[in-house]
């Protein structure tokens, strides 16, 4: 895909485009440590109709690194800055994509302007209005010790994050991708491409701006819990994933007024580990 700079007024963005303008656009959000080169496996498998668009989001990749307003990095103003995106492109209506923390802002989009989102597709995270899931996958994580949410943790102490990922990212981000990094599964020259955006001056700042909002957006969270997304939706679930664990996924029926759910046998970052197989359950499911 190509990349271009989109300045908005609420900042300075990096997008991706697949170029097919005459497609109907699906804009794809990505998430924590990626950038929206995450969709660059997925989209040679994608139908030729589909317009892909892909912003790297606030703080990461190659958009703007924005210090001293920790509030920008709640996901429901992140969402904003998407819709600014769709509007500078002139982009009306859309299919929309979000894995990981990106999934979380697709949400948010879909809340803020449900009239112009015509299907929704989640990627391992938590749904943001089901309250019942999240209650249910959070007592689990505690009975187990909250081991694979350490780095949530980390990220959200003041300075830790700072002093300690910057001239380590080749050890910080891989560590991320697990087994299938270190087996291949996922490219190695994906991973390099997020360690040397991660090495671009301030993101383990940016980064970490991601997880010191969690305690807004849980606020939030909690506050639309019983509110449904109208847009048919679906999730796509990698089932081998240690966070995202599949009790999230519990009482969807009660968040979608039409939901459709398959699983991959696969690990967090399951659109760069089987690409192909995520970009058929997109295509049988994003049809205008």
């Amino acid at each position: 895909m190509n990349s271009e700079i989109v300045t908005v007024p609420r900042g300075t963005f990096n997008v991706r485009d697949r170029g097919n303008t005459e497609g109907f656009p699906v804009i794809m959000l990505h998430g924590w440590p990626e950038s929206s080169y995450c969709w660059e496996a997925v989209t040679p498998y994608l139908n030729s109709n589909l317009r892909v668009i892909a912003p790297d989001l606030r703080g990461l990749g190659e958009s703007e690194r924005t210090l001293g307003n920790p509030d920008l990095y709640q996901k429901a103003e992140l969402a904003k800055d998407i819709v600014e995106i769709a509007d500078a492109l002139k982009i009306d209506n859309f299919f929309l994509v979000g894995h990981d923390w990106g999934g979380a802002v697709a949400q948010e989009v879909a809340l803020a302007i449900p009239g112009r989102v015509k299907k929704l597709v989640i990627l391992n995270i938590a749904i943001i209005n089901n309250a019942k899931g999240l209650a249910e996958a959070i007592e689990i994580m505690h009975d187990r010790g909250s081991v694979p949410q350490w780095y949530q943790y980390f990220q959200q102490q003041p300075r830790l994050p700072e002093a300690m990922i910057k001239g380590n990212e080749s050890v910080w981000i891989p560590y991320f991708f697990g087994k299938a990094g270190k087996e291949g599964r996922i490219p190695r020259e994906a991973i390099e491409e997020y360690i040397r955006c991660y090495k671009i001056e301030n993101t383990p700042a940016t980064g970490a701006g991601y997880y010191r909002a969690m305690k807004y957006d849980a606020k939030r969270w909690a506050e639309i819990a019983g509110i449904k997304f109208s847009m048919p939706s679906l999730i796509i679930y990698g089932n081998r994933d240690t966070v995202v664990i599949r009790e999230y996924m519990n009482h969807l029926e009660e968040c979608f007024d039409d939901i459709k759910f398959v699983e991959v046998e696969a690990e967090h970052f399951l659109q760069e580990e089987k690409p192909e197989e995520v970009a058929n359950h997109l295509n049988n499911f994003l049809r205008a």
